[in-house]
């Protein structure tokens, strides 16, 4: 069984028991959120598209906690200008453990 659910303007193909990261949120670890934006389902009774979205269909996840990405370094360099950077970044997801999908 799988879904496939928009969130933050990208597409998860998710499954029960598997661990997602998301765009950062505020939400502390514990809580669930609910994804209303199914664009497939898959179950037993077979494969339903929506168009756009499944009508009834819903998944529902528990928020893990706050995860950061590996760090990424950005450099800038003018040439015959004796001028450079270099600027370290590392991104904050929300990790979230998938716990039922509905409306199959």
């Amino acid at each position: 069984m799988y879904a496939i659910i928009v969130d933050g303007g990208r597409q998860y193909k998710v499954e029960p028991g598997m661990e997602v990261d998301l765009d950062y949120r505020e939400t502390p670890a514990g809580e669930s959120l609910t994804f209303e934006k199914v664009l497939a389902v898959q179950g037993e009774s077979g494969l339903k598209l929506g168009s756009p979205t499944v009508d009834g269909a819903s998944v529902t996840a528990s928020v893990m906690g706050p995860k950061q990405g590996k760090k990424i370094y950005v450099q800038k360099f003018r040439r015959r200008k004796h001028s450079k950077s270099r600027i370290g970044h590392r991104q904050l997801f929300t990790r979230v453990k998938i716990t039922d999908i509905a409306g199959v």
